[in-house]
């Protein structure tokens, strides 16, 4: 039940990792590679290779380009990645998207708050915490009853019978500025619904 003071938002956002630094910085160094292709290209004149560098080099600007603007335009514009207020749980667009692209789940159509973990392969433990606001009580009876293997559902696009929660579904990253526990604490200042944990049982 929403108590007084709980319709401020609450806006969970990725920190400026190195790791994020270091990715941006790789996309400007191949970026400026491109432009060498394409300047060695025009350098040597006509012939094979010189529209081969010239062409890779094209390639190679659209391609790190569009790699350093996204890496670099979302650190810069600090978009939560997901936002809890009075009204709903809400998951803004991502950077480059126009802000008003974004979805809201209302409080009054969250049946349910699974907290997840499955095997994840890049990651630092191999495993993998999920957060799944559940939009509907067929799918928080799942997610409470369901044996473990099977809640994997509810975190993959293609399953038909949990499609409901796939816009809800969050993986919890280390760069979050927020814990998972304290995203539940906050989503249960909003509205008293009720939390399923299996990530361990």
């Amino acid at each position: 039940m929403e108590t007084a003071g709980t319709r401020e938002p609450f806006a969970v956002r990725n920190r400026v990792t190195w790791r994020g630094v270091w990715q941006a910085v790789a996309f400007l160094i191949l970026f400026l590679a491109s432009v060498g292709f394409i300047t060695s290209g025009v350098v040597r004149g006509a012939g094979v290779g010189s529209v081969t560098f010239m062409v890779l080099g094209v390639a190679g600007l659209v391609l790190f380009g569009a790699g350093l603007l996204l890496s670099a335009g979302g650190m810069l514009a600090r978009r939560p990645v997901l936002v809890l207020d009075g009204d709903g749980v809400r998951r803004p667009a991502r950077w480059p998207l126009p802000r008003s692209s974004g979805r809201t789940l209302p409080w009054d159509e969250v049946a349910g708050i699974a907290a997840l973990r499955r095997g994840m392969a890049g990651t630092r433990r191999g495993e993998q915490d999920y957060l799944v606001f559940l939009p509907a009580p067929e799918l928080a009876e799942m997610a409470r009853t369901a044996e473990r293997p099977r809640l994997v559902a509810l975190t993959m696009r293609d399953v038909p019978s949990t499609a409901a929660a796939v816009p809800w579904c969050f993986a919890v990253e280390p760069g979050w500025d927020a814990t998972l526990p304290e995203i539940v604490k906050e989503a249960r200042r909003r509205r008293g619904v009720p939390v399923i944990d299996r990530r361990t049982k």
